[in-house]
């Protein structure tokens, strides 16, 4: 079976597959069945002992100088064999001249009976170029291998943002790691569940109570280890979860039949780090929010009634969820979507309320039919405003406001949303005319006008400029005959007759107080019409 990998290394050769990259030149003497072995290093040494400078898993190389003269002895020999077995050297190469024409048969025969792997090197392969391709394949395995991690954080990335982010991430964790997974939380229950490969599922939980119980009740970063006869289950690894102040939320617990690669490792604190961010998240992190969420939901009233310091703490508490200050005021910001957003429509509604949070600045967003809401310190500025539209999505701003002035503020956002869905353009609430003519809008106003006046519109340029020149200036007036005849340069009986005219052509009573609005509202908007 592989060894276990060094924990300093990413990545790891082993003997066999070095040899498949060299040129088929090396001639095995001995197999000592070392070719599953790790490799750490390649490394040339003419010492009688090199082993106080040999870590374990090194493919010794000699061109044979320790065994001249005396060295060569048998017994030497089989000393300097014996030497290498135990720092744990992987195998042994040989170099042919400029010492030796051939292997001595000593150390071939020491070689097999200390079971150390011995390759004949060649005079046509130098150590150098042996060592230079150990190093190059180490590098294009570490490439690999750091392709792999960006790959599989990206995908426990993806996890979290799921609509379940815990049994997500624990499915992409099993995944890209042979292990399999339990999430435990602070009351000692399960919450999710992840089965390794082969179908391998964590040992029951009466079995893992004692590590547990070690685990929600230490402090500092730590972990807790044990194994138990079952399959994937030889080593079982503890990890806590802790807030902030080092309080225990839970533990993630793993499983496998061997230690984990450096690479997995790896893997398996990034899970941890999220699965922690997550629980602190949902438990000890951003409390004002959800205490903001918690007085207004049961006291409602309080924003109304509420005394000088029960407001001034719901103002610190809004400050908090906004990154700001008592004092500052607050914008309501209403989002509607004009376009596909850049996401999938069948993504996670999490991606979409956290890109809000992140873009605003702000804890306090909420998901609705047409788009979101958002309250926000921010004043919006065009380069804000310009990001959002590029998202294919258009803002209603609000005007500033202070915490008991929000749900006014939102109404008013709120009678500002029709006129961008209709107009497609973005709206500020502090740029708005609030009259019936601002808040209806370019689009409307046309649209009203078309519809009221189509049967004057349509009628000779001449006559058209009349009637409507007309009515405007008997508008104008409230409906004065004198008033408007003043006003029109026309006597008050001409003035009468073009109304009834009008009166015959729209359809209409003029007489009629809602009529004489419309129409007034209507007329504001002809030119644009035109």
């Amino acid at each position: 079976m592989p060894e276990p990998a060094d924990a300093g290394r990413l990545s790891f050769v082993t003997l066999q597959q070095f040899l498949e990259q060299l040129p088929p030149l090396l001639k095995t003497l001995h197999d000592g069945g070392s070719g599953g072995r790790l490799l750490r290093w390649v490394e040339p040494s003419e010492l009688e002992d090199p082993t106080p400078y040999l870590p374990e898993g090194e493919f010794l190389l000699t061109a044979g100088l320790p065994f001249l003269g005396d060295g060569g002895s048998p017994a030497n020999v089989d000393a300097y064999v014996r030497r290498l077995v135990e720092a744990e050297v992987a195998a042994l190469g040989f170099g042919i001249r400029p010492y030796f024409d051939a292997v001595p048969d000593a150390l071939v025969a020491a070689c097999r009976r200390h079971n150390l792997t011995l390759f004949e090197v060649p005079e046509s392969l130098p150590f150098a170029a042996i060592g230079l391709q150990f190093s190059q394949l180490l590098e294009t395995d570490n490439a690999r291998v750091f392709r792999q991690l960006a790959e599989t954080n990206r995908q426990l990335m993806r996890a979290v943002l799921s609509p379940k982010p815990e049994h997500e991430l624990l499915a992409a964790l099993v995944q890209r790691v042979p292990v399999w997974a339990l999430l435990v939380g602070a009351d000692g229950r399960v919450r999710a569940r992840g089965t390794g490969a082969g179908g391998s599922s964590a040992v029951e939980l009466s079995l893992l109570e004692p590590m547990l119980q070690r685990l929600l009740s230490g402090s500092g970063p730590r972990v807790e280890m044990d194994g138990f006869d079952q399959p994937g289950s030889a080593l079982v690894v503890g990890h806590p979860l802790r807030s902030t102040r080092d309080a225990n939320l839970g533990a993630l617990i793993l499983g496998s039949d061997a230690p984990l690669t450096p690479a997995q490792n790896n893997v398996v604190q990034t899970a941890v780090g999220l699965l922690e961010l997550l629980v602190r998240q949902r438990t000890s992190g951003s409390l004002a929010p959800s205490q903001l969420a918690t007085a207004v939901l049961l006291h409602p009233e309080s924003l109304a009634t509420g005394g000088t310091r029960q407001i001034n703490g719901l103002k610190d508490l809004l400050a908090q969820s906004l990154s700001s200050t008592r004092s500052a005021p607050v914008r309501v910001v209403q989002g509607i979507k004009v376009e596909a957003p850049e996401w999938p429509a069948g993504d996670s509604p999490v991606r979409e309320l956290l890109q809000w949070r992140r873009m605003f600045d702000t804890k306090l967003v909420e998901i609705t039919d047409y788009g979101f809401a958002a309250v926000t310190r921010l004043k919006v500025d065009d380069a804000l405003l310009a990001d959002v539209e590029k998202l294919g999505w258009r803002l209603v701003v609000g005007e500033p406001a202070e915490l008991t002035g929000l749900p006014a503020a939102y109404q008013r956002a709120s009678s500002l949303r029709s006129q961008v869905q209709r107009s497609g353009q973005s709206v500020r609430a502090d740029e708005v005319s609030w009259s019936v003519a601002g808040l209806l809008g370019r689009e409307a106003g046309t649209i009203l006008a078309g519809r009221l006046l189509r049967p004057v519109l349509e009628l000779e340029p001449d006559r058209r400029e009349t009637l409507l020149t007309v009515l405007h200036g008997w508008l104008s007036e409230n409906g004065s005959w004198d008033g408007s005849a003043k006003r029109l340069g026309l006597h008050r009986n001409s003035v009468r007759r073009q109304i009834g005219v009008l009166s015959e052509i729209l359809e209409m009573d003029l007489n009629q107080a809602q009529v004489r609005a419309e129409l007034w509202f209507a007329l504001q908007y002809v030119d644009a019409l035109a």
